[in-house]
């Protein structure tokens, strides 16, 4: 990926460096599938938790490209299954997770005992974002 000016770089920390939804893009057989998802933008990429037996990460073993969409943004990226919330590779990230999604990480929906809740990683290749009559492209 082509390196953030720093304005840029800020305006992505500040718009979804926190609990933010975006819609996620994957792709199998050649059909496109969309969903929105949780995330935490830091540098360079996205963070998802999710289910490694989803369609989504599926897809993402099949064909690793991904886009996303935001608040005016839109981007491509390499989709990374960085494994289980709780392995000890995972522990800054996962701890960085667990405060940005603090409002709804407990709700019962996530089983941090399950192996198979893991990070997903979409390491950002390109992508536009647009701000107050700027236009960032990288």
């Amino acid at each position: 990926m082509k390196k953030l000016s720093k304005e840029a770089e800020k305006i992505m920390t500040e718009r979804f460096g926190k609990d933010t939804v975006i819609a996620l893009a994957t792709v199998e057989n050649e059909v496109p599938y969309v969903r929105y998802v949780n995330a935490y933008y830091e540098n360079g990429a996205f963070y998802i938790i999710t289910y490694a037996l989803s369609n989504k990460i599926k897809h993402v073993e099949n064909n690793s490209s991904i886009a996303i969409a935001g608040e005016w943004f839109t981007a491509h990226g390499k989709g990374i299954n960085l494994g289980y919330f709780g392995k000890e590779e995972n522990h800054k990230i996962a701890e960085r997770l667990k405060n940005v999604f603090s409002e709804w990480i407990d709700n019962g929906h996530n089983d941090f005992d399950d192996e198979n809740t893991i990070i997903l990683c979409v390491e950002l290749t390109d992508g536009l974002l647009l701000s107050h009559g700027t236009r960032y492209e990288f």
